[in-house]
């Protein structure tokens, strides 16, 4: 089999073949691949500089523009791996993960506290052309990329990506979605989530078109709309926020007719945002991506839309080169249906963290067959009779309430289910006596659209007992979410116990 290019000698690839093609659109400017190219190497030649030592990665303290790219493009074109921390984290927490990671230095487009150098990798003066200098050879198992998880129960982990499983993985991307010149792929995930393997460097990696949208107007449905149809995107991939910002979109502006492929990835896709999709993209194929941050994408579903659409969406088949099994509750690997959790083992995954233990999360087969390091994945699915998968929630969303052991999760996705619920968090509180209590807050879809006693009844009727929440808070605000775009159920906590 042959290798996959890296990414970085991709894209060069695709600059040097069609480089008046557009790379990248961003508010209402056209970067062609010539001009990134170009871009990127003024940014690796400062990188060099920077960092003249190939040997520990650089910090980057960036936010999404056409100059991030490029510098992020520099830096794998000098062979220098980087860690791409959320801007939204505070100096304190940022500077323990560049400290973590060995960052020898810290890169910003600007003037920041905590960037050592401040990187300007502008176009080149008309007539004025860089010396074309091939991106650097890597190994396979050089470290390229360094992600962060979410941090929800603490200072974030860093999970490194070789140059071989991103390569592996842009190879695959392209395959699947037909990623090629004439693509465009809305880019609506932060540059420090994972989703950005696929709708920024796969696409840039293929010849495709990257519309990015802007983190400042990421709940604007009028945006958003826009967006996708001003530039005719033709891949649309989000967390189940940006889908439900689409539709109030299409209510007001019409339908989304150029999306070929919606990809539903981060969150479980409630069944109320399914059912509104139909009329706002009639042409689109959809497709539920099941990964994480570790492991990078693990399955794939496609809906079939000429049947009732299921809810919650199966995880579907593993992707090629992707081995899992589940554990059952005494650790052995399930035969048959049952429950139990998820371990997978991809071709995309990282070897483990950076800064902390691996807590068991990486290992051997439980029951002993060599040859694969899986990873405890957290979640807890089921497998039926048909074999088909879905995950019923997190392991450590699962909490007992009056000895009962209740998953969170599932609470919310009843609550979704209720026509007047727009979002809802689930958050367990100590509770001296039931071990613990449950406290759902929720924003209606209008205000007064239901009151606590019919959610507590609604509720009631679909869970156990125990599964019940102890108190129903409606809030007018949309509830609070990370960088990512998830609900921020931490955050929620908090300010619970606080009070």
């Amino acid at each position: 089999m042959t290798r996959p290019l890296p990414l970085a000698a991709a894209f060069a690839a695709r600059a040097a073949e069609r480089p008046s093609d557009a790379a990248l659109l961003w508010e209402g400017r056209a970067v062609t691949y010539g001009e990134l190219y170009a871009m990127a190497g003024r940014a690796r030649a400062q990188v060099e500089a920077a960092a003249p030592r190939p040997d520990g990665p650089v910090g980057l303290r960036v936010r999404k523009s056409p100059e991030t790219v490029a510098l992020v493009l520099g830096c794998l074109m000098a062979g220098r791996s980087l860690l791409l921390p959320s801007h939204e984290l505070p100096d304190l927490p940022l500077k323990e993960l560049y400290r973590q990671a060995g960052c020898a230095v810290v890169l910003g487009l600007a003037e920041d506290p905590l960037v050592d150098v401040v990187v300007e990798p502008s176009v080149p003066a008309a007539g004025v052309r860089p010396e074309p200098r091939p991106p650097a050879e890597v190994a396979e198992d050089a470290t390229g990329f360094l992600l962060t998880t979410s941090g929800s129960t603490g200072l974030p982990k860093i999970v490194p990506l070789s140059q071989g499983a991103v390569a592996r993985f842009t190879e695959w991307a392209a395959g699947t979605f037909a990623l090629a010149p004439g693509t465009r792929v809305l880019n609506y995930a932060p540059f420090n989530f994972d989703l950005c393997l696929l709708d920024v460097w796969s696409t840039l990696a293929s010849g495709g078109t990257v519309v990015l949208a802007d983190p400042e107007r990421g709940t604007s449905a009028g945006y958003l709309h826009g967006l996708v149809a001003e530039h005719r995107v033709t891949l649309v991939q989000g967390v189940p926020l940006l889908f439900e910002l689409l539709a109030r979109g299409a209510a007001e502006a019409g339908p989304l007719t150029t999306p070929e492929y919606l990809v539903f990835a981060g969150e479980a896709m409630p069944a109320r945002v399914l059912a509104g999709l139909p009329p706002v993209f009639p042409d689109a194929r959809w497709f539920n991506n099941y990964g994480c941050t570790e492991t990078n994408n693990s399955f794939l579903y496609e809906v079939d839309r000429t049947r009732p659409v299921p809810a919650p969406l199966p995880i579907g088949s593993p992707l090629p080169g992707v081995d899992w099994l589940i554990a059952g509750a005494d650790g052995r690997a399930l035969t048959g249906p049952g429950q139990g959790e998820l371990l997978v083992s991809t071709p995309f995954q990282t070897a483990g963290y950076v800064n902390v233990p691996d807590g068991g999360r990486f290992g051997p087969h439980p029951d002993g067959v060599p040859g694969r390091v899986y990873y405890r994945s957290g979640d807890v699915v089921r497998r039926d009779d048909d074999g088909s998968l879905s995950v019923l929630g997190r392991t450590d969303h699962l909490v007992k309430v009056r000895g009962t052991q209740v998953s969170t999760q599932q609470v919310e996705s009843i609550l979704l289910e209720h026509p007047a619920v727009a979002e809802v968090a689930v958050v367990a509180l100590p509770d001296p006596v039931a071990g613990h209590r449950l406290h759902a807050r929720l924003r209606l879809t209008e205000p007064g659209g239901a009151g606590v006693l019919a959610l507590r009844r609604y509720c009631a009727e679909r869970a156990a007992r125990a599964a019940v929440p102890s108190v129903f808070e409606t809030v007018s605000e949309p509830l609070p979410r990370t960088s990512t775009g998830k609900i921020d159920r931490n955050r929620i906590r908090e300010s619970l116990a606080t009070a």
